[in-house]
């Protein structure tokens, strides 16, 4: 797993989910909102099962109880987690690296 990657290398943000469906989705968007909001642009919010994530993704945003799958799919990836579907801080956090243009860190396993 890569500890970071810097947010001007992201152009692809995968939020893993479970089935693909309800709450995750809503993450997505929710995701997707912020960032806007935050004139970040030029990347990409994608959403896939977990167990579809590809090998080769640099950053992976999941639920933590799916960590481990997700480290095992891709592990060269950052992975960033987060505990509640909407407001959970990790999304935030996530999205003011963006705006500084700092270093995306990925969560502790």
């Amino acid at each position: 797993m890569a500890a970071s990657i810097a947010a001007s290398d992201v152009k692809t943000i995968i939020l893993a989910c479970e089935a693909g469906m309800g709450s995750s989705l809503m993450s997505v968007n929710s995701l997707k909102k912020k960032l806007k909001a935050a004139q970040v642009t030029g990347i990409t919010v994608i959403h896939m099962p977990a167990r579809e994530v590809p090998a080769n993704a640099p950053l992976i945003v999941v639920h933590k109880g799916l960590s481990k799958l997700v480290r095992i799919k891709a592990p060269d990836a950052v992975v960033v987690t987060f505990n509640h579907f909407l407001n959970d801080p990790a999304f935030d956090k996530l999205v003011k690296t963006f705006v500084e243009k700092g270093t995306v860190t990925a969560s502790p396993e």
